[in-house]
């Protein structure tokens, strides 16, 4: 029969992934608004380990000033397209210590405005506008982090500290720092997160999760701005069929990052306020997990002119030893 102890175990890949998502952070000109924490169904329960590769799609293509839209000509960046794939792993030595380390790949479209001041200016054009498109693959910054599950029996709160190290891609050519598949900083990252039954009921859960990501060592002049995310939600565990359960999920996400600074940074166009609500539906079938979830801004509030997206797509394939 299916074990209730691996449903609870296997959350740790949701506070991994609240700790170690490498697209938490937004571009300067784009929201990035997969900041989703991920699947709070399992929490860990006691020793082992887990395997995990997660999958994210956002396509940031809707220019946004303040509260609202905003015309596309206000904005030279047209569209930014991301594919992360994330393999992740995590490994609990006892009931109290466990830590993760997960390390990004990502695929990026990137369409701007470009000024031609070449053949076209020599013709007496200058300044002529066409569209330039640039794709490319890179790593994402690598996070590591440990976790504290210890303060009560059945390890219903945790807390994570940990690192992230700038092992991603930040000098692709032609592409602002802002808009790098890696901050090329050091960041400090630090969480919680909390679950208990409704009312007592033994199907019905709630959670609420939080994150902070604070850069501390920068370099070539690039400071990312402070984040801090979090998320609350509830989930159902009745659904059963032999070994085969189901977990509907919703959640409500806040994400709130301060604007970029120093002199490569673009801080008139950096830093935003987002709120998304995020349907999701987990898979267990042990000891395999599927986890996917939708995530739909419902209120946006940026500095300056900055590309949001309409969706994020998330997957999560898991697998516990």
């Amino acid at each position: 029969m299916f074990s209730f102890q691996f449903i609870k175990k296997s959350l740790v890949v949701a506070l991994s992934t609240l700790a170690c998502l490498p697209f938490t952070r937004a571009c300067v000109c784009s929201i990035d608004n997969s900041f989703n924490l991920g699947a709070p169904a399992n929490t860990p329960s006691g020793p082992g380990g887990l395997f995990w590769t997660e999958y994210t799609f956002v396509s940031q293509s809707q220019n946004w000033s303040g509260t609202s839209s905003a015309p596309a000509e206000n904005n030279p960046h047209k569209l930014n397209r991301t594919n992360w794939v994330t393999p992740g792993f995590q490994y609990f030595f006892n009931d109290q210590w466990g830590f993760s380390a997960t390390l990004p790949f990502g695929n990026r479209l990137h369409i701007h405005d470009h000024h031609d001041h070449g053949e076209h200016a020599e013709m007496g054009e200058s300044h002529m506008s066409q569209k330039k498109a640039v794709n490319w693959w890179g790593l994402g910054d690598m996070r590591v982090n440990a976790y504290y599950t210890g303060f009560s029996p059945d390890m219903s709160t945790g807390i994570n500290l940990g690192l992230q190290l700038p092992t991603g891609d930040w000098q692709q050519p032609g592409i602002g720092r802002n808009m790098q598949l890696g901050t090329g900083s050091v960041d400090i990252l630090a969480g919680f997160y909390h679950r208990g039954k409704i009312l007592g009921h033994q199907d019905w859960h709630w959670f609420v999760t939080g994150q902070l990501d604070a850069p501390v060592i920068t370099q070539a002049g690039y400071r990312p701005g402070l984040e801090v995310d979090a998320s609350t939600g509830i989930y159902y565990t009745g659904l059963k069929f032999g070994k085969l359960h189901l977990r509907p999920i919703g959640q409500v996400i806040f994400g709130n990052q301060a604007s970029d600074s120093g002199p490569a940074a673009d801080s008139a166009n950096s830093g935003f306020q987002q709120l998304a609500l995020s349907p999701g539906l987990e898979v267990n079938y042990h000891p395999f997990r599927v986890y996917g979830n939708v995530a739909f801004p419902v209120m946006s509030n940026v500095v300056g002119n900055q590309l949001i997206a309409p969706c994020t797509t998330q997957i999560v394939v898991s697998i516990a030893f």
